[in-house]
């Protein structure tokens, strides 16, 4: 049986539609390679938000020509946002890739790698040689539906929706998502209801701004609640479902019906990633973010105040053209007063298209880089005290199986979305376990179990 190679970079999103071309390709035969150098098909799912992630993405499809030297009959694609992007770019630059697929299209990458196969070992020498698919597809954002789970595998991703209307102007999302689109919650209730036949407990919704799910497709309830708290509620009662997680929102999607469903649905984690991009209200305002550093700390506190355990973890950028030293002493000062459990903090990053990459007073990488080891230093202040009070409490993990670092260990996660490890034992796999934190080294906590009598 022929078999792939999938490499995805980028966010869950981009992890969910690797996921959905594994399953077709799975359909037609084709089973998954450990490694690169034993595939027949590799496929690159690459990112585009920050252009590291493009270069990366661009050097090791370079580097996989060498294999199509040993094996002329390997099919090398590139697929997801960067090829929305530059598709055309990507063949020109790179003669040994023979696929280009963009984000609307990936339910028919399986169709388009055994064409490519058929034309290379000659079963259809009339199949074309090099394949480029970047249009738009009306209702691509319903194909990402099915899944590959592992044995045992109890948490999963579930796209809802795709696109960004937003526009902020770092941001090139838009141009490779296109427009907000979202799929019918009873088709999005149906397939958690399907994987939880599966076993799977904790679902995680997927969309790019997944909070402003169907806000134009489809109405408010008889109480005014948004589609997005429908579905949540929806999720939520599926039998067998113990945990709904959501990402990634944006603050302005926060209305006070959503807020109410932390106190509503015991099962929505409390756990809420929450995009801060900078604490001066300037920059947010060149950012078009649509809100101001004192509506997202009332936001905040009001997420706490549903759920007195609440976690928030947040993104910032750091080197947004023209931020002052004054407007990153204001970030840091925001991020103090959030107090926040986790930050990804970027260095901001042009990307060609956008607004922001045309703007005047840049900055050096230099400055971003310190700026972000600032910020990073900081987080780590505030996090840590948070982290040692958790030694010694008992809480609550869901153990997804084994670590990936150390195999020896099992990992699981707390509903507040913290990192566990505990030692591996096969009774705990799948489990929603109760352990006493016994050392932490601030963001990964080590356990073990509470229960009595149990080794």
């Amino acid at each position: 049986m022929p078999s792939v190679f999938i490499k995805t970079y980028g966010c869950q999103m981009n992890v969910r539609d690797s996921e959905q071309v594994q399953r077709q390709l799975a359909e037609r035969g084709y089973t998954l390679a450990a490694r690169e150098a034993d595939a027949d098909v590799i496929l690159l799912n690459t990112c585009s938000v920050r252009d590291m992630a493009e270069q990366k993405a661009l050097g090791r499809a370079a580097h996989l020509s060498a294999l199509k030297k040993r094996n002329p009959n390997l099919v090398l694609g590139v697929m997801g946002c960067m090829a929305q992007r530059i598709g055309d770019e990507v063949l020109e630059r790179l003669p040994d890739v023979d696929l280009v697929v963009g984000t609307q299209k990936f339910h028919q990458v399986a169709g388009y790698v055994d064409q490519l196969r058929r034309s290379k070992d000659g079963t259809d020498p009339g199949e074309a040689l090099r394949i480029l698919d970047t249009e738009a597809e009306a209702g691509s954002q319903n194909t990402i539906r099915e899944h590959v789970l592992a044995p045992r595998q109890v948490s999963a991703f579930v796209s809802i929706m795709q696109g960004c209307n937003m526009h902020c102007t770092y941001c090139i999302v838009p141009s490779t998502r296109g427009r907000e689109r979202g799929r019918p919650i009873a088709e999005i209730t149906a397939e958690v209801r399907r994987l939880a036949e599966q076993g799977v407990k904790e679902v995680t919704l997927l969309g790019q701004i997944v909070n402003l799910y169907g806000r134009h497709e489809f109405p408010k309830d008889e109480r005014g609640r948004s589609p997005f708290v429908q579905l949540l509620e929806a999720v939520a009662g599926v039998d067998g479902i113990e945990r709904v997680r959501f990402t990634s929102p944006h603050p302005i999607g926060f209305r006070d019906d959503l807020v109410d469903a932390f106190t509503e649905l015991p099962e929505l984690c409390e756990h809420v990633h929450l995009p801060l991009q900078s604490g001066s209200n300037r920059i947010l305002k060149a950012m078009r973010r649509a809100y101001t550093v004192e509506r997202f700390h009332e936001l905040a506190d009001k997420l706490r105040a549903a759920r007195p355990e609440m976690a928030i973890t947040t993104d910032i950028i750091v080197g947004y053209p023209g931020e002052t030293e004054t407007e990153f002493e204001e970030t840091r000062a925001a991020v103090r007063r959030a107090g926040f459990d986790n930050a990804f903090v970027f260095r901001y990053s042009p990307r060609s298209g956008t607004p922001a990459a045309q703007m005047e007073d840049q900055l050096s990488e230099d400055e971003k880089m310190a700026r972000n080891q600032e910020l990073l230093r900081e987080i780590d202040e505030i996090n840590r005290p948070r982290a040692e009070g958790l030694v010694g409490r008992e809480t609550e993990i869901l153990v997804e199986g084994e670590s990936k670092t150390n195999p020896a260990r099992f990992q699981g996660r707390t509903r507040t979305n913290k990192l566990v490890l505990i030692d591996a034992n096969e009774r705990f796999r799948g489990e929603l376990l109760p352990v006493r934190v016994t050392e932490t080294t601030g963001f990964t906590h080590y356990a073990e179990p509470a229960l009595v009598g149990v080794a």
